[in-house]
């Protein structure tokens, strides 16, 4: 008769326990997201969120799905997880708000070797800020523990949201016309673009830690780097209630000037003022210490300008003014040109 212990999934790597710890663990961050289309709770087989329909009169959706990146190394190196949520939450809502579409729910999902109910709480606690910050809501998502995928103490981070535009307010990009001018939303830093150069440069070239103290930086350089992405929601649907936005660009990877042609009409160009608006410090320290063409910083890069939007030249002084108000720093930095087929995208001056 054998003595030997019967095999269990714990055995294996994989803490059921645990996972039903985290889950209460990040109810109260789940019910902090919450709007009044939402209809259960987390633990449900699937979120259930009731649209208002009577709001719209023909209501379109908006998806959106994205990571955060290899700006997670930055959150291992230095032990920190509360801020790459945020970062998650952003990429996707960002995206959608180009759009006019107002985010109304998000889900995420959570890959690791080993699960840590404690640190995935960290993780989940920024994913529920930036929903906050966005004005969606957290209604469901998914924690993976994987033994043998992930190295010791490493995830993986996606995330998704759905937002809803009515179809005669969709934005698009089809109205930009020659003389209309660009303004320019300031980032908060790298935002989640460019990291595998930035790791590179920083900590290969340079040979710098995440513990450096550089005189130009206020935090140390992990921290700095680690600064969450710019959430625009709030503000932009603030703008869309009184000013006519033409077009609107999230500089993800690729810059200004791989991401604003995606909205210009054919035989349209942005000529963009380089001089226009300060470029954060962050980015000098990597440009210098990195010997890195200006033209790879404009395309790898937001470079200082995390959201474009094109608007009528008449409403370019009033639109200013609004985002002083609302906190944001924005330049102008550019107009619409017209142009031949092959000068098409993004001129820089």
């Amino acid at each position: 008769m054998s003595t030997q212990k019967s095999s269990t999934y714990k055995d294996a790597g994989v803490d059921i326990d645990a996972g039903n710890r985290f889950v209460q663990m990040i109810k109260p961050l789940v019910k902090a997201t919450t709007r009044p289309e939402v209809l259960t709770d987390i633990g449900g087989f699937g979120g259930l969120f009731s649209l208002n329909a009577d709001k719209y009169k023909k209501p379109t959706l908006v998806a959106s799905t994205d990571g955060v990146g290899t700006k997670l190394k930055l959150a291992f190196m230095t032990d920190k997880h509360d801020t790459v949520g945020i970062d998650l939450v952003a990429m996707c809502v960002n995206d959608i708000i180009v759009q006019g579409a107002e985010p109304l729910f998000f889900l995420d999902y959570l890959a690791t070797g080993k699960l840590s109910p404690e640190k995935a709480t960290e993780i989940v606690k920024g994913i529920s800020e930036g929903c906050v910050q966005a004005g969606c809501a957290l209604i469901g998502g998914e924690t993976a523990e994987m033994p043998g995928m992930y190295g010791a103490g490493e995830y993986d981070l996606a995330g998704f949201t759905v937002g809803v535009v009515d179809n005669d307010r969709i934005i698009d990009g089809s109205t930009i016309t020659v003389g209309d001018k660009v303004i320019g939303i300031a980032s908060t830093g790298l935002h989640s673009n460019g990291f595998s150069l930035a790791r590179k440069v920083f900590f290969e070239r340079m040979g710098l830690t995440v513990d450096s103290l550089l005189p130009e930086l206020k935090q140390p350089l992990g921290l700095e780097l680690l600064t969450p992405t710019r959430i625009y929601v709030k503000t932009i649907l603030n703008l869309l209630r009184d000013f006519q936005i033409k077009g609107m660009a999230h500089i993800t990877g690729g810059g200004l000037t791989e991401n604003l042609p995606r909205v210009l009409p054919r035989q349209c160009q942005a000529v963009i003022e380089k001089a226009s608006w300060p470029k954060p410090v962050i980015f000098e320290l990597l440009r210098q210490g990195g010997e890195i063409e200006e033209g790879e910083m404009y395309r790898t890069f937001n470079y200082g300008i995390g959201m474009a939007l094109v608007v009528p030249a008449k409403e370019a002084d009033d639109v200013m003014v609004r985002l002083s108000g609302l906190k944001e720093q924005a330049f102008l930095i550019g107009e619409i040109a017209k142009c031949g087929a092959e000068d098409e995208g993004v001129a820089l001056i």
